[in-house]
């Protein structure tokens, strides 16, 4: 049967969620300061064992034989020694049993206080054991305190820490409330571990996705990156490792379901998920959405993509307080420009003048494009060659003669004039009939045409 100190011993163990050895360990060295102050020197080396079938304190003291002994707390007589070790000599040191018929009340003070002291130290290096592990794991907990500076919270066996860097500044917590956090740090302190937790760090999203979405466990999909603004908005880029996959279907769910689990963890916050690309300018599109681009250039050395949206998609783009287009940066690496169209096409244009501006100052003039001229009866057989058109070469250092231009106006003047003459002369012979009239003012026009021929070729 059991005594009274062995059940006391597992009921503490049970109590503080300890093994039943690490309590024993911590009772013997108890016992061992509170049996040095009374009954041993204070440099004697003493060891207590408990036996765990009585219950029985058995102390073990090192005594050193001599002749006559003058301090029986740390000496022995060579005959005493003689029955516990055959062949002992003058001067050895023997462990024998001294144990003390009872400890004092001072004792027996000293060492419910080691007791204590021990239990917790076993108590806080379990903790650790338990929680150092687990960093980057999410874990519930019921808000226990809520003080100015951090919010306390139950985790079982201790309690977790969650600072206001960690807090997201849109929720507000009560005591009693169950809430899932991510652990960041475990750290030994004087007053024992701490275990600091977070709600708004982005590790603390991917381990939602992480237990929400099976296909992640199972490697068929992956999270490439993720930018979170803690309690307003958030993107995250997946892709597949297996072809034909969705993987944004799989973090959406059926429904929606898996997706908005997720969101009333984190109390409403928004998440985009788009689909990752290994080519830049598709990967940056897709993270402007849900706005439309129109083109992507990069510039590698810079880090900078310029996108081009249209201009009614300019506001869209770049998103509330430029919330958008931030954490389309942060979710691609790349530093990202956005210009309307009308503003690109306007400097394109300007660019484009000066240019050719700068070329026309260096004496560089670009020709234009010529492209053959074929007559109606040439047919292009495709996979044949077009035969070249013959150039005039003009010797270098000359110039060649520009054709004189003559405009309409000079050309009508002369021959109106002479038309005119002509008619008035024929008038003098006499009227003339109404019919005849008509005919001669049909020869004027076609005497004009004739002159008007002859001056232009």
């Amino acid at each position: 049967m059991k005594s009274d100190f062995l059940l006391a011993i597992t009921q503490l163990s049970a109590e503080k969620n300890l093994s039943k050895e690490v309590v024993l360990a911590a009772v013997e060295n108890a016992l061992v300061s509170a049996y040095r102050k009374d009954n041993f020197a204070p440099n004697q080396n003493i060891s207590v064992k408990i036996d765990q079938a009585t219950g029985r304190v058995i102390v073990w003291a090192e005594k050193t034989v001599v002749e006559k002994p003058a301090d029986i707390r740390a000496e022995i007589s060579l005959a005493e020694a003689s029955r516990v070790k055959k062949g002992v000599q003058l001067g050895e040191v023997v462990t024998v049993e001294a144990t003390p018929q009872n400890a004092g009340r001072i004792a027996a003070q000293t060492a419910k206080q080691v007791i204590l002291q021990r239990l917790h130290e076993a108590e806080h290096t379990a903790i650790l054991d338990e929680f150092a592990g687990r960093e980057g794991d999410v874990v519930s907990g019921v808000v226990q305190r809520i003080e100015p500076r951090q919010v306390l919270i139950d985790l079982g066996r201790t309690e977790g820490v969650l600072p206001p860097v960690e807090q997201v500044s849109s929720e507000r917590y009560r005591v009693g409330q169950r809430l899932r956090a991510i652990i960041m740090e475990v750290a030994q302190t004087g007053s024992g571990p701490k275990v600091v937790l977070s709600r708004s760090h982005p590790d603390f999203l991917r381990r939602l996705f992480e237990m929400e979405v099976p296909e992640f466990s199972n490697g068929i999909v992956e999270i490439k990156s993720i930018a979170r603004e803690a309690g307003s908005r958030s993107k995250v880029a997946v892709a597949s490792r297996q072809e034909g996959v969705d993987p944004v279907g799989c973090c959406v769910g059926l429904r929606g379901i898996r997706i908005q689990n997720i969101v009333n963890e984190l109390h409403g916050e928004k998440i985009d998920v788009v689909l990752w690309n290994a080519n830049p300018n598709t990967f940056i599109a897709s993270a402007l959405s849900p706005a439309q681009i129109v083109g992507v250039g990069l510039n590698k050395e810079d880090n900078i993509a310029t996108v081009i949206v249209p201009d009614r998609q300019l506001s869209l783009a770049i998103g509330r307080e430029g919330q958008n287009v931030r954490l389309a940066a942060k979710l691609t690496g790349w530093r990202i420009d956005i210009k309307g169209l009308s503003v690109a096409e306007a400097e394109k244009a300007e660019a484009d003048k000066a240019k050719k501006a700068a070329a026309e100052a260096a004496g560089i003039v670009e020709a234009p494009a010529l492209e053959p001229v074929l007559s109606a009866a040439e047919t292009v057989v495709p996979g044949t060659a077009i035969a070249a058109i013959p150039v005039a070469v003009v010797p270098a250092g000359k110039t060649p003669k520009k054709p004189t231009l003559r405009f309409a106006e000079e050309i009508l003047a002369p021959a109106a004039t002479q038309v005119a003459a002509k008619a008035k002369k024929k008038k003098k012979g006499g009227k003339e009939r109404e019919g005849d009239e008509g005919g001669r003012g049909r020869k004027v026009r076609d005497e004009l045409d004739v002159s008007i021929d002859e001056e232009i070729y």
